[in-house]
C-alpha cells in the first residue's frame, strides 16, 4: 500500500483557513483588531517570501496559553460548519476518489490545527491526519507550546517519514499534493510530487523539476492519480 499525502490550505480548499479563522475570531470579539492586523501582516510577508512562518505559528500557539481546550475546540467545530465545509475543490474530491480506488492510504499533511483539519479529514474520508497539535495540561488548559515537531517545512517531512515508517512504506512510493514552496522538502522526498494551483515560486520549481501541475478548480478531470 502506498500513501497519498495532501496539504489542506490552498490545495484541498481554495482558501487559507488560518486567515478565515482570524477574521472569524475578530468578528466574534475573541481577538483584537490589532492582533488581526499583525496576523494579516504575517500572511502578506509569507506570500512574499519575507516571513518565517514557523516562528509565526509558534507565536500564534503561544497566545493560547491559559485557554480551555474544550472551548477552542467547540469554536473550531462551529467555524468549520459555518465557513469551511463547502470549500473543498471539485478536483480534490476527484483525486481523493482515484487514490482511494487505487488502494492508497489517504493522509492529510497540514499546518492547520488538529481541531480544524480533523473535521475536514472526517468528512473527506482520510485515514490519518498529520497537523499542528498543542500541548494541553491535566486540567485541559493549553500550555502555549506546540507538540513537536511543528508541522511546517522540515517538520512536515519528519512527520511524513514517521508515518511512512509506521506503515512500512517507502516515501518514494508515495504521492504528495500541495500549493506551496514551503513544502518542497516533502515534494523532493516522495516519488510522485504534484503541485496544485501553486504559488509563483513553486510553479517555477515545478517546471524546472518536471513535476505535474494541476488546476483543481477549472478541470476536475485533471486530478489524476500521480
Amino acid at each position: 500500500m502506498a500513501i497519498s499525502f495532501f496539504d489542506l490550505d490552498k490545495t484541498l480548499i481554495a482558501r487559507n483557513s488560518g486567515n478565515l479563522w482570524i477574521r472569524s475570531e475578530v468578528r466574534q470579539g475573541y481577538i483584537s483588531k490589532l492582533q488581526f492586523l499583525r496576523a494579516t501582516g504575517w500572511f502578506v510577508k509569507y506570500r512574499m517570501g519575507m516571513a518565517d512562518m514557523e516562528q509565526a505559528l509558534r507565536l500564534a500557539i503561544s497566545t493560547l496559553a491559559g485557554d480551555q481546550e474544550s472551548v477552542v475546540r467547540q469554536r473550531t467545530l462551529e467555524f468549520y460548519a459555518r465557513e469551511c465545509r463547502e470549500l473543498v475543490r471539485p478536483g480534490a474530491h476527484a483525486a481523493l476518489a482515484q487514490h482511494r480506488a487505487a488502494g492508497d492510504a489517504l493522509v492529510m499533511l497540514t499546518s492547520t490545527s488538529n481541531y480544524l483539519s480533523g473535521e475536514f479529514a472526517r468528512d473527506l474520508g482520510f485515514d490519518e491526519v498529520l497537523s499542528n497539535r498543542f500541548e494541553v495540561d491535566e486540567q485541559g488548559i493549553f500550555t502555549g507550546r506546540p507538540v513537536e515537531p511543528v508541522c511546517y517545512g522540515e517538520g512536515k517531512l519528519v512527520l511524513a517519514r514517521r508515518c511512512a515508517d509506521e506503515r512500512g512504506v517507502d516515501l518514494r512510493d508515495c504521492a504528495f499534493y500541495t500549493d506551496s514552496l514551503a513544502d518542497v522538502s516533502v515534494l523532493e522526498a516522495v516519488g510522485r510530487p504534484v503541485v496544485v494551483d501553486p504559488d509563483p515560486r513553486l510553479r517555477r520549481r515545478a517546471r524546472a523539476n518536471g513535476w505535474p501541475i494541476v488546476d483543481w478548480d477549472a478541470d476536475p478531470g485533471a486530478a489524476q492519480v500521480a
